[in-house]
């Protein structure tokens, strides 16, 4: 990153979504969800780049830590919309989305990194404090946010009370923002890179300047604007073709985690191609939490004001797969080093979440 020239597509290609999402209100023809889904695909890639550039400035895992934060709020903000415009209707859409999100991280995300990186590498290392207790923690979120309102009684169904869902918004926020301290104050050195990417040269290049990083994370939030106008204008055209299909309302949410997360894998892979797996685990599983912790305050928000009912509970199939999930991720990233088996391994829960989700 030591040329402080952003290349034109980088900039041309959030340009071009927003045309598109300019257009559309006036195109409504069903081609149309052709370019807007090549329009999404290039604001993505174009995002990936910003927020290496804003990384390279910023240094780890202050880097990984913004493009988490910026992701998650475009999720939220795809989510509340949804809901304001849905309604009622849609009380389970925020489990589904950060369900799917939880799975595709734990197990799509973590599965490829490991797979791809070891691969190239053979055998990976990274910091086992930090990961540890990222871990830690994103147990906590997910057992009280998708299987305690299976157990609690003050509200009929797998939702919480009022007072309930306030407390649980509360503890998860708090629960993030320690997190954020410890990630980058107390215990930063738990975040940085182990083994030899702690050496690797290229780690140490020349950042771009201050102007370029500014630019960057101007056109960052550009483009992750588009991509949440883009996938909200392929919102009408996704649901029916899973109408079409017969298939649960739940792949809806698989396929909005999926888009809104795809920044964030393209970075995430990359680093592990790269030999740098602490920053891939930095974005996967902070990207986790933060999904968990910023989400559901600002859908449980919304519904307490509108008087909607927020289903979060998991049905049973859903439970196991989440403790298994959790389970092989403590196993696989217990030791500091990581091989093409625990990748195999998390690729395969992938799978089946996949397919039991299609095929319940």
């Amino acid at each position: 990153m030591t040329d402080n020239r952003l290349p034109a597509w980088t900039w041309l290609a959030p340009l071009a979504g927003w045309i598109l999402i300019a257009a559309k209100s006036a195109v409504h023809h069903p081609l149309f969800a052709v370019p807007l889904g090549l329009g999404l695909i290039a604001c993505v890639l174009a995002a990936v780049h910003h927020a290496e550039v804003v990384a390279h400035r910023v240094g780890e895992p202050f880097g990984t830590l913004v493009l988490a934060i910026a992701v998650t709020m475009i999720e939220v903000a795809l989510i509340v919309s949804l809901m304001i415009a849905g309604g009622a209707a849609t009380a389970a859409l925020a489990r589904d989305t950060v369900f799917a999100a939880v799975m595709i991280i734990l197990n799509g995300m973590v599965g490829l990194c490991l797979l791809a990186g070891g691969s190239r590498h053979g055998e990976q290392e990274f910091g086992l404090h930090g990961v540890s207790a990222m871990l830690a923690a994103l147990a906590a979120m997910c057992v009280t946010t998708f299987i305690l309102p299976n157990a609690t009684t003050s509200a009929a169904g797998p939702v919480y009370s009022a007072s309930q869902l306030a407390m649980i918004s509360v503890v998860s926020l708090i629960l993030y923002g320690v997190f954020v301290l410890v990630q980058t104050v107390r215990h930063r050195d738990y975040f940085l890179p182990a083994g030899p990417a702690a050496h690797d040269p290229h780690a140490h290049a020349a950042p771009p300047s201050g102007r370029i990083a500014a630019l960057s994370l101007l056109l960052l939030l550009v483009a992750l604007g588009a991509v949440v106008l883009l996938a909200k204008g392929l919102a009408p055209t996704l649901e029916a073709g899973v109408d079409v299909l017969g298939a649960p309302k739940a792949v809806v949410g698989v396929v909005i985690a999926g888009i809104v997360l795809l920044p964030e894998s393209l970075a995430a892979l990359r680093a592990a191609r790269a030999d740098r797996l602490q920053t891939s685990l930095n974005l996967a599983l902070g990207s986790a939490l933060a999904s968990i912790a910023l989400t559901i305050p600002a859908v449980a928000a919304v519904a307490l004001i509108g008087g909607w009912t927020l289903v979060l509970g998991l049905d049973l199939k859903a439970m196991v797969l989440l403790g298994l999930s959790l389970l092989v991720a403590t196993l696989s990233l217990g030791t500091g080093r990581t091989t093409v088996l625990q990748g195999a391994v998390h690729l395969v829960i992938f799978a089946v979440y996949l397919f039991t989700t299609v095929v319940p």
